[in-house]
């Protein structure tokens, strides 16, 4: 019987996480592994036997070579809070919603009593508003449903802005290059940060981190025509950080400015420029998610 080589575990970011730091706690390389296509599940079946069985042929054959995230590092803490943070800022958007519907069927006075107020000055009338005793009365509890969300609205702000200051801490900490660079804000770097994950260096290369974030062009090209067109794969909301980012320099960044206005001159289109800079700024900001500082203070 051989030794261990290597252990294929599929979905190591989510049921299989813990079983990925399990085995790399106990010095096993993990290779992240595919789910077998449709074609072959098909034709062989589908069973744990035979999902194991396919995992070590892509092992063995070297089709899988895929190192999984660590998830035991400051980059884990930053991605449970960014999860807890986008249920808060989702929840809050739902209840000003649900508040502002409630008010246009509502009663009329009540109605015509909140319309100039904004949506600050609304939600603080709103959670001192008394609904009275008589709950049997349709303008009662509507008083009292709205002064419930209002009273919500109130405690998920507090809540996000809580975790704005410990996300901030923590990103300052972990990339605190990163959060120098332009137009990178809190909210950008710590998606950046939990795409790459705590062990970064499991990137092999710039153009490997260009297609994770789905900014590396595909070529479509064909006979004479020469032409590249829009990635739609990757991680799409560290896309969009870096789309972010894209805006906030071509709006404030001088070079960035310049740069917009040249290839503008050369017939370019704005959806190409944007494609042109997100991929220039995956390439910066993968050196600073692999130089020795974030390793410094990532440890």
């Amino acid at each position: 019987m051989g030794g261990v080589h290597a252990v294929g575990v599929e979905g190591t970011g989510a049921y299989g996480a813990e079983l990925a730091r399990v085995l790399a706690a106990a010095g096993v390389c993990v290779i992240e592994v595919d789910r077998p296509d449709r074609s072959r599940r098909r034709a062989h079946g589908k069973s744990d036997p035979l999902d194991a069985y396919s995992a070590a042929q892509a092992i063995a054959s070297g089709r899988a070579t895929g190192i999984p995230k660590s998830r035991d590092g400051i980059v884990e803490s930053i991605r449970c809070l960014l999860v807890a943070r986008q249920s808060a800022v989702k929840a809050k958007t739902q209840c000003i919603n649900q508040i502002r519907a409630m008010l246009v069927n509502g009663p009329g006075d009540l109605r015509e009593q909140m319309r100039p107020l904004t949506t600050g000055r609304l939600i603080q009338a709103l959670s001192r508003v008394r609904p009275g005793t008589d709950l049997t009365n349709a303008t009662a509890g509507t008083k009292m449903a709205l002064r419930s969300l209002a009273r919500r609205h109130t405690d998920l702000t507090q809540e996000i802005k809580d975790l704005d200051v410990v996300l901030a801490q923590l990103t300052a900490q972990a990339a605190p290059g990163l959060r120098a660079k332009t137009g990178v804000g809190v909210g950008v770097t710590a998606q950046l940060l939990v795409t790459a994950g705590d062990n970064p260096e499991r990137l092999r290369s710039e153009g490997s981190f260009a297609h994770l974030t789905g900014v590396a062009p595909l070529p479509a090209s064909s006979g004479r025509t020469d032409r590249h067109r829009l990635n739609r794969g990757g991680d799409r909301a560290a896309n969009n950080a870096l789309y972010t980012v894209a805006l906030v320099r071509m709006k404030y960044d001088p070079r960035t400015r310049a740069y917009v206005l040249r290839r503008t001159a050369e017939g370019l289109s704005k959806k190409d420029i944007m494609r042109c800079l997100k991929r220039v700024i995956a390439r910066e900001i993968y050196r600073e998610l692999t130089g020795p500082n974030r390793a410094t203070n990532a440890a």
